[in-house]
């Protein structure tokens, strides 16, 4: 999808108005007023034989502004259908009633309306549930700005705040969002004055770090250590340089906003953004494909909720974990779980029982050991 979004992106600096020279719709619109003044004088009786010379340069002037721009402009639309036609190899699937009913309707619009607000499209979604008529509570739609406050805000203190205010609901998680908070606020402080002074540095640790010297001791005492290792210069180049990086800092957005969407029982994904990127990276062209071959053979899917193909998918995109029996070639369900041999190889329930020999025997397809069908072990995925 890259270079799908790499000519959008163009396309949408072309069209913008703070765009590169001006926009097709700043060159007439500028035309336009030029005209109009033009009119005025000639009504007016003070319109000479020169100002219509310069009108007729005026007009030249922006045609060729404008033929400039729809040349850019139809550049970029050509490569943007080059890509899809490359990206999309088959025509897209088309399915029909997929959203007949109005409660899937109200839900494809709920999840449209809060894609936009979790994306800090404001505007955009003030102007959706507007014209869709979903009900969105003030107080979610109040904790969405509030994220995006604070994630712009340059000021580390606001996110702080909301983590000292939800202290119970990370521990309770685990997550390490506030001591890491913590850390991003004592390296600033260490590294804010010059000539370097880490006293203050230090008071801020034994205030708000020494309550997590329990959960993260080895990391504390590097941040204890690495004032040895000051000014930024010599940090830079001793064993602690990974403190001086940005990268500290910046990585807690993406934390932040995970954790703070957790409070909110959303995943700590845009759902819209996931279906899309799983859906525009070759998904939908592949089970198209797959429905093609099976109907060409005149076969049908077992069940609604299975694929017989498999569909590759980034590491961020996989949920939970999936056995699947090298033998049978089945995935593994609740009825037809993996079990492993005393031998240590895992094959399906239903292979291990069809492996059956007399005496209760199966031998392993993979070695030659045999296992007593009771002392094979379940595997919990």
């Amino acid at each position: 999808m890259d270079s799908l979004l790499k000519e959008l992106t163009k396309l949408e600096k072309l069209t913008a108005p703070n765009g590169k020279g001006p926009s097709i719709g700043q060159s007439l619109d500028s035309l336009l007023w030029s005209l109009q003044a033009a009119k005025e004088a000639f009504l007016a009786g003070s319109c000479t034989e020169d100002d219509l010379k310069q009108l007729a340069q005026v007009v030249e002037a922006k045609k060729r502004e404008v033929d400039e721009r729809q040349k850019e402009v139809y550049s970029v639309l050509s490569r943007l259908g080059k890509a899809l036609d490359k990206k999309f190899t088959a025509p897209l699937p088309s399915y029909s009633d997929l959203f007949s009913s109005a409660s899937s309707v109200t839900a494809l619009e709920r999840t449209i309306a809060l894609h936009l607000l979790r994306t800090g499209q404001f505007e955009v979604a003030e102007t959706f549930l507007q014209e869709s008529n979903i009900k969105i509570s003030e107080d979610l739609r109040n904790q969405f700005v509030d994220l995006h406050q604070i994630l712009r805000n340059q000021d580390i203190v606001p996110a702080l705040r909301w983590a000292k205010s939800h202290q119970s609901f990370l521990q309770s998680r685990n997550s390490p969002l506030e001591f890491y908070l913590h850390r991003s606020q004592y390296i600033r402080l260490l590294l804010s004055s010059h000539p370097p002074n880490p006293l203050s540095a230090i008071s801020y640790a034994n205030e708000n770090l020494r309550p997590f010297y329990k959960e993260h001791e080895f990391e504390f005492r590097r941040l204890m250590a690495c004032v040895a290792f000051l000014p930024l210069s010599k940090l830079q180049a001793s064993i602690y340089k990974d403190l001086a990086l940005p990268t500290l800092h910046f990585d807690l957005e993406p934390l932040f906003a995970k954790e703070y969407c957790a409070s909110l029982g959303m995943s700590r994904q845009v759902p819209l953004r996931v279906v899309g990127d799983i859906g525009g990276g070759g998904a939908l062209a592949r089970i198209e494909k797959g429905r093609k071959v099976m109907g060409d053979r005149k076969g049908e899917w077992s069940q609604m909720d299975e694929l017989p193909i498999e569909i590759p998918l980034s590491s961020d995109n996989r949920y939970h974990s999936i056995f699947a029996c090298l033998v049978s070639k089945e995935q593994s369900t609740e009825t037809n779980p993996p079990m492993m041999m005393t031998c240590g190889h895992v094959i399906s329930k239903d292979s291990l029982q069809k492996l059956n020999k007399s005496g209760g025997r199966s031998k392993c397809p993979y070695c030659p050991v045999e296992t007593m069908i009771g002392a094979a072990q379940r595997i919990y995925l």
